[in-house]
């Protein structure tokens, strides 16, 4: 389809002059340019018209700013801004915008390019000026009733002017940088591929995951239980019964020997034995199964048992076999 639409409007425009290199699109004008190019140089290039003073950036500080980064910068959540001063080049160094940072207007930048957190990008110039003068205060880099603007921000001196470092991030407390990456440009390795992002410990927690997926095949990538080729069949497992419960979730409601939200299991044998409350009405283990995929509830109090219909029938059957020869 793509390819259609593509030949079609190559040919509703074959009489136009040709535009390189595709032949579609727009040059991008100088206001779109504009709202992309907002990076401030740490020599000030960059920075708009505006002022703002500490007082002024106090008060917008504590509206935006101080529920993550602490009244006084202290840190709530996020990153601390002030504090630190000198601590570098000790084995316990403090990282903050005013310890660590070397130029003033890459301070500017950062507020303006991603501050607040909700809402990166809505400050006007004269705001992040007067949140820049505010946490330079909160440093002890200037003091009150400082006002900066695109001229006096870039003179402001940095107490780590010279000894910055890209040998360890910002927040990071054991040393390691933010990014540490190498680009590899020749005989990479591993080579790229499709992988599951999810967490091996949730692979099977809503049923089996090869099961479900045994039409379609393995995932790449992903240690996965032998996946049955005909539909309907279920693969093999191998796995003893307790740990086959554990992993179909059953261990959250019930206990081996003592009651959860659910009774424990061998109560529940003692009440499918012979002679037991529910040992009348058929085969024990069928009725158990069909417990487990439809649920039910009264047999044990007000809480119900919640229907486990994705369980495939292998395994609801080695759980109930388990469960009814003890639990053991």
């Amino acid at each position: 389809m793509l390819v259609c639409a593509l030949a079609a409007i190559a040919a509703a425009h074959a009489g136009d002059a040709p535009r390189a290199p595709f032949g579609f699109g727009k040059p991008a004008s100088d206001a779109e340019i504009a709202g992309w190019d907002i990076d401030v140089l740490p020599d000030g290039t960059g920075l708009p018209p505006g002022r703002g003073s500490v007082e002024e950036g106090q008060l917008i500080y504590d509206e935006k700013c101080a529920s993550c980064h602490g009244t006084f910068g202290e840190s709530n959540s996020y990153l601390q801004l002030a504090g630190g001063a000198g601590s570098l080049a000790s084995d316990q160094p403090v990282r903050t915008t005013g310890s660590k940072l070397n130029y003033a207007p890459t301070l500017w930048d950062y507020i303006r390019r991603a501050m607040p957190f909700n809402a990166p990008q809505t400050l006007a110039p004269d705001e992040v000026y007067a949140l820049t003068a505010y946490v330079l205060n909160l440093n002890d880099i200037v003091p009150a009733g400082t006002v900066v603007d695109r001229d006096s921000l870039p003179r402001v001196r940095m107490p780590n002017r010279d000894g910055f470092t890209t040998k360890h991030g910002m927040m990071q407390v054991d040393g390691k940088p933010d990014t540490a990456n190498v680009a590899c440009m020749r005989d990479c390795s591993p080579p790229a591929g499709p992988a599951s992002q999810m967490p091996v410990y949730a692979r099977d927690s809503h049923g089996d995951l090869a099961q479900q997926r045994r039409e379609m095949g393995a995932i790449a990538g992903v240690p996965m239980a032998v996946v049955a080729t005909a539909p309907g069949t279920a693969p093999a497992r191998t796995e003893p019964a307790l740990a086959l419960a554990t992993r179909l979730g059953c261990m959250a409601c019930h206990g081996v020997d003592r009651a959860v939200t659910g009774p424990s299991f061998r109560a529940v044998a003692a009440r499918y034995a012979p002679g037991g409350a529910g040992s009348s009405g058929g085969a024990a283990d069928s009725r158990l199964m069909a417990k487990i995929k439809a649920g039910g509830a009264g047999a044990w109090g007000t809480v119900p048992m919640p229907p486990q219909a994705q369980v495939a029938d292998p395994d609801a059957r080695k759980v109930v076999e388990w469960i009814l020869g003890g639990a053991q």
